[in-house]
């Protein structure tokens, strides 16, 4: 795993991130310069993002995962007053990208078989 940061524009799609993680990584990985952006993932929380979406879009929104917020941004309390495994989590995790080709190798095994494809039931407040 390797961890590397983009700024993004409001607006910029999934698929425009994509996009920009391909032209950074491309020195680096052999691999990734011949592949084309729509054979890239981004996956959150356990979701697969699909291209068309937006960051802006996912954040008014609210976007929810399975377990809680894709992304959060709020003040948190110190979790060690009030870490309880029956709360749902509001913490956000970085991020991956893959291959889609890695994908559909390894989709069995974990963690990419908790992998879903988003859609907006997730985002649904019950």
């Amino acid at each position: 795993m390797h961890c590397y940061s983009l700024q993004l524009r409001k607006g910029d799609t999934i698929g425009e991130f994509l996009r920009s993680v391909q032209q950074q990584l491309a020195p680096e990985f052999r691999e990734i310069r011949t592949t084309s952006v729509e054979n890239l993932l981004y996956v959150k929380e356990d979701l697969i993002i699909p291209h068309q979406h937006s960051f802006y879009e996912l954040i008014i929104n609210k976007a929810r995962g399975k377990s809680g917020p894709l992304f959060h941004f709020d003040v948190h309390e110190d979790v060690r007053t009030i870490a309880d495994a029956r709360k749902e989590k509001d913490e956000s995790h970085a991020g991956k990208v893959v291959e889609r080709h890695w994908y559909e190798k390894n989709k069995h095994i974990f963690p990419a078989s908790r992998w879903e494809v988003y859609s907006l039931s997730f985002s649904v407040q019950i």
